[in-house]
């Protein structure tokens, strides 16, 4: 039995918390994949700000899926200490929100240079990302990002198997990948699938790199998610739109009602819910 739980990047739709929890509540949406909050990452507020922000979330009824943490995501050369200390008050965050996932990368590593030459660094600072986590109950979630050490699913395995961490697992984004030139179905989902343990919707032109709504890039959703609900994957799918400087959907869909919106987050979002839903439908899910 498949279960497919929706969730969102809302901070695409707006700045606002409260215009993000409007949008989402109106596509039926109650997960959040909380990034930027009030125009501001969430991982810069105190705790007690955290915990306001949660008292605005219980309210509308709103739970986060995930917290879209910018955790690894730095140069391999940066110092370390003050962001493994950024990782600790994201975990607190995590507990006063709580939700089971945090969202991170792996590091950019220098242009020009081979990513295995900082191999050593990247699981040295992985495991202590790990130790840290250590007894919280909560599970890391990596991301293939373009131009960090795990961009690729090769390198994205051997950060899983080389850290060996039962709660260490990953995000499997398919318009990254289409980014970096790697084709998602089947070989990077077969190679990955055992460790997928959360979703993030968003698509790509494999040709132009440019983000498009689901199902019209070179990410194969569809084939990943009916695979996935033949697994019987029980978990979230988070839009990430990113459609921002997207401007062809009418082309695409000319009867659409959305071509009558305004232009602006609300209608990209709209946009890609729609792109999702057909999908979803197409494969019963």
């Amino acid at each position: 039995m498949s279960r497919f739980v929706l969730s969102a990047f809302a901070d695409e739709i707006d700045p606002s918390l409260q215009t993000q929890m409007d949008v989402l509540e109106q596509h039926g949406i109650r997960y959040i994949e909380m990034r930027g909050v009030n125009g501001k990452n969430l991982t810069q507020y105190t705790l007690e700000e955290v915990k306001s922000i949660k008292s605005q979330l219980d309210r509308r009824g709103f739970r986060l899926s995930a917290i879209g943490s910018p955790i690894g995501k730095i140069k391999i050369t940066d110092d370390f200490g003050t962001h493994l200390e950024l990782f600790r008050h994201t975990i607190e965050i995590a507990k006063i929100m709580e939700t089971q996932y945090i969202r991170m990368f792996s590091f950019f590593i220098p242009k020009g240079e081979g990513p295995l030459r900082y191999r050593d660094e990247v699981m040295n600072r992985w495991h202590k990302f790990i130790k840290a986590a250590e007894g919280t109950g909560l599970v890391l979630l990596h991301e293939n990002e373009k131009d960090i050490y795990g961009d690729t699913p090769e390198r994205c395995l051997d950060l899983i198997e080389t850290l060996n961490c039962d709660y260490l697992k990953l995000v499997f984004d398919p318009a990254n990948f289409v980014q970096c030139g790697i084709n998602t179905y089947p070989d990077a989902y077969e190679m990955l699938k055992d460790h997928i343990a959360y979703m993030h919707i968003k698509d790509a032109v494999l040709s132009s790199h440019n983000v498009v709504p689901s199902g019209h890039g070179d990410g194969h959703i569809k084939e990943i998610l009916y695979a996935l609900k033949l697994r019987g994957y029980e978990g979230f799918l988070s839009l990430e739109p990113h459609l921002a400087n997207f401007v062809g959907f009418s082309n695409l869909e000319p009867d659409s009602p959305l071509n009558m919106m305004e232009e602006g987050g609300p209608k990209q979002f709209a946009i890609a819910k729609e792109a999702l839903d057909k999908i979803l439908g197409e494969i019963g899910g």
